[in-house]
């Protein structure tokens, strides 16, 4: 195909923000019929899935402090569970581990859950937390837990193949991607957006979406946004922050077959997400690691063989011009993956089950996962700025927030969205922020 000389709406990314938005524009004019998908079009320099939503873990869950991210995941599980085998998306729920620390947030999502007629079990105490733990995995030796979590929805889903089957969705509503097709600027006429700028053409537009994942910092700058922002802190105090900060995003697999993970009735379990304050010890020469609060997820892998999972990530110290997104993942300079995780995440899963005791020299070396962009607050921003191009900013929980372009087509259209009402840039000077939870993870 051809890049048209102009559409009404052009989208900048070919993840799952930008296909699943493109999807259910299309979807949305059709059913109001004031257009169908050939009036969308998608652009990625590189291909679909070939940035941060094809490297993703898979994790879905709804496991959030913050009552806006709670009610933001509902939505998008609802999406996945929409089409299950289309999105390779396996519905085996997920828990969060906690300790005492955690133990009354944690009480507070499950409420909270249950008041949106989202399912889920918590267990309180030690000794029952332990003792629903064994019933699953009868080698499970945690320590320092005083609550579980368990959310009967959610689970996780194969990152490349549910990325092509949400753009055979969209192909199939006419959406047009054109692959291989880098943007290069953007022109802006009389404070709105009039034309995308590729290097295999212009294309004219009425509105853009930014879906770009990492690399929405140079489009922030082709809009000629602001690199800092005032936040009204909750003390009443204002405060300058970057808008952008790079974390590496540390993540791994065991090489292990993945049904090394079967629970006691002989099925896959859920995604197990664990934090703790108990030591953490060296699975190898018995050293401690840390004796402060950490975590760490995992799943199986049928995808490339193996346990999968990650643990906390740590801010890129460098300044924001000089962080090397591309070339994207491993690949990236800034991207350094150290002995430090493999010692770390293995030593985690012994603490967790005793069955990976010993095992940590069947860790991969091939590193996994890429840098991810965070906003002031680590939370999405999702927003329209010169008048007609809406940046979705998804701060690295983008994955799993599937639901989200479905929003934003309504939005687009004129038809403002409760849901992604929270997450408007305005709230960083207005003070209007989410709740900070005691977890280890920046994003919980």
């Amino acid at each position: 195909m051809t890049l048209p000389e102009g559409a009404r709406f052009v989208v900048i990314g070919a993840g799952v923000h930008g296909l699943s938005t493109a999807w259910h524009l299309a979807k949305e004019l059709e059913a109001r019929g004031t257009g169908w998908g050939g009036d969308v079009v998608v652009i990625d320099k590189n291909g679909v899935g070939a940035g941060a939503s094809g490297i993703a873990c898979g994790v879905i869950r709804n496991n959030y402090y913050q009552p806006a991210m709670r009610r933001l995941m509902a939505h998008s599980v609802s999406v996945w569970e929409s089409d299950p085998e289309a999105f390779s998306y396996h519905p085996v729920g997920y828990m969060q581990i906690s300790p005492e620390a955690m133990h009354e947030q944690v009480g507070r999502i499950h409420a909270e859950q249950q008041a949106i007629g989202y399912e889920s079990t918590f267990i309180e105490g030690g000794l029952e937390s332990r003792l629903y733990m064994q019933a699953m995995f009868p080698d499970w030796q945690a320590g320092n837990i005083t609550s579980v979590l368990h959310e009967r929805r959610g689970g996780y889903a194969n990152n490349i193949a549910s990325m092509l089957g949400l753009a055979a969705k969209a192909r199939a509503e006419g959406v047009r991607i054109f692959t291989g097709t880098k943007v290069t600027g953007l022109t802006v006429e009389a404070g709105a957006v009039t034309a995308v700028e590729t290097d295999q053409g212009t294309i004219r537009c009425e509105q853009v979406v930014i879906g770009a994942g990492p690399w929405v910092r140079d489009f922030w700058r082709m809009l000629d946004l602001p690199e800092t922002v005032n936040v009204l802190g909750r003390d009443g105090q204002r405060y300058d922050r970057p808008m952008w900060t790079y974390w590496c995003l540390e993540e791994g697999t065991l090489g292990v077959d993945p049904t090394y993970l079967t629970d006691a009735s002989g099925k896959m379990p859920p995604v197990i997400h664990v934090d703790t304050d108990a030591p953490l010890i060296d699975d190898v020469d018995g050293s401690v690691i840390t004796d402060g609060l950490w975590g760490i997820y995992f799943k199986p892998d049928f995808n490339f063989g193996g346990v999968q999972g990650g643990a906390m990530p740590y801010i890129v110290d460098k300044p924001l011009d000089q962080v090397a997104v591309d070339p994207y993942g491993t690949a990236s300079p800034d991207f350094v993956v150290g002995t430090s995780f493999k010692r770390m995440w293995t030593s985690a899963l012994a603490h967790c089950l005793k069955r990976f005791e010993g095992k940590g020299h069947l860790f991969k070396d091939e590193p996994s996962g890429g840098l991810g962009c965070f906003t002031p607050d680590s939370f999405p921003m999702f927003d329209t700025f010169c008048q007609n191009a809406y940046v979705i900013a998804d701060s690295n929980h983008g994955y799993k927030m599937l639901g989200v372009g479905a929003l934003v087509a309504k939005a687009m259209l004129g038809e403002p969205q409760e849901l992604l009402h929270p997450f408007r840039f305005a709230r960083y000077a207005e003070g209007d922020l989410h709740p900070v939870s005691n977890s280890p993870f920046p994003w919980s």
